[in-house]
Parts: structure tokens; C-alpha cells; sequence
């Protein structure tokens, strides 16, 4: 395989990450050792996520072949790409947390469900919960009121198997 069909095939499988994964996150990781850059791949590989160091021209070709516009302004200097597959969140939360102590990582922005956003939106989606810490609030949410329906509608047949059992013990004292 020739250096010119190996740039097309990262084109063509940084084009399908772009289009398939809920988040894209730029970051510039200028002055990253080896050492931190390797943790922080161990903490994407283990959320299931991933962060790759792409080229920013084949990030531009892969981006027009995926039909994203406006990206190029993240497309600066040494760009770090960090995709999340099931959650946005997820890739979002562990930047936000690795640049919290390593001041070398900055955020650009990125992609959002094939949005185009900037740093602040980035923040503000790694400060709410997972995905999974969402589902189960709302699943307790819902079992709050339905416990209680449950509570109300056991009541009255309560009421009537004690009035019941009161007419059946003095059927058996007379």
C-alpha cells in the first residue's frame, strides 16, 4: 500500500467516524508527554471512546467528504480528535476532567449530534450526567408516582379485607 492510498483510506475512515459518532471533540494537545497522552487514550479506550492525532488537512478533506462545514477555525496547530460513539457526553467529560490536571490539553470545539459548536457548549455538555445516570433518574422519577398510585389503590381493598375480617369475627363470637 502506497503513502498515497493510506492517506485515502484515514480520509475515508475519519469521514465514517465523523458522520457515525455523537461527538467530535477538538483539542489541541501541544506540550502533552508521552506518559499523559497515554493515560489519556487507557481513559477513552476504557469509556469506550476513542482520541486520535489526525493530520488537519486530511481532517478538512475527511470533513467536506462528510459534509461538515465550519470546522476549519479547530483545525489549527496540533489537533487532537476525540469521538464518542454512544454517548457525547462521555468524550466531552473526559477532556473537560484530563484538562482539569493537565493545563497543556485546550478544547477548540467540535462536532454534537453533526453540530458545529464552540468551547463553551463543550463545557456545558460535560457537566451533565452520562447518559446512563440520565435514564435512571427518569426511570426513578417514574416510579415515585407509581408507587404511590400503587400505595392509594391498595387502600380501599385494605380497608375492606380488615372490614371483612371484623364482620367474620363476630359471625364467630355470636
Amino acid at each position: 500500500m502506497g503513502k498515497r492510498d493510506e492517506k485515502a483510506q484515514i480520509v475515508a475512515d475519519l469521514a465514517e467516524k465523523l458522520k457515525t459518532s455523537k461527538a467530535a471533540i477538538f483539542a489541541d494537545y501541544r506540550g502533552l508527554n508521552v506518559a499523559d497522552a497515554t493515560a489519556l487514550r487507557k481513559s477513552f479506550r476504557e469509556a469506550g471512546a476513542e482520541i486520535r492525532v489526525v493530520k488537519n488537512t486530511l481532517t478538512r478533506i475527511a470533513a467536506d467528504r462528510a459534509g461538515f462545514q465550519g470546522l476549519d477555525g479547530f483545525l489549527t496547530g496540533p489537533t487532537a480528535i476525540a469521538f464518542g460513539f454512544q454517548d457525547p457526553v462521555v468524550p466531552a467529560k473526559l477532556l473537560m476532567d484530563f484538562t482539569k490536571t493537565n493545563r497543556n490539553l485546550e478544547i477548540k470545539g467540535g462536532l454534537v449530534e453533526g453540530r458545529v459548536v464552540g468551547v463553551g457548549e463543550i463545557k456545558a455538555l460535560a457537566d451533565l450526567p452520562s447518559r446512563e445516570v440520565l435514564i435512571s433518574q427518569v426511570l426513578r422519577g417514574l416510579q415515585g408516582p407509581l408507587a404511590g398510585l400503587s400505595a392509594v389503590l391498595q387502600g380501599p381493598i385494605r380497608k375492606l379485607v380488615y372490614c371483612l375480617k371484623a364482620v367474620q369475627d363476630q359471625k364467630a363470637a355470636v
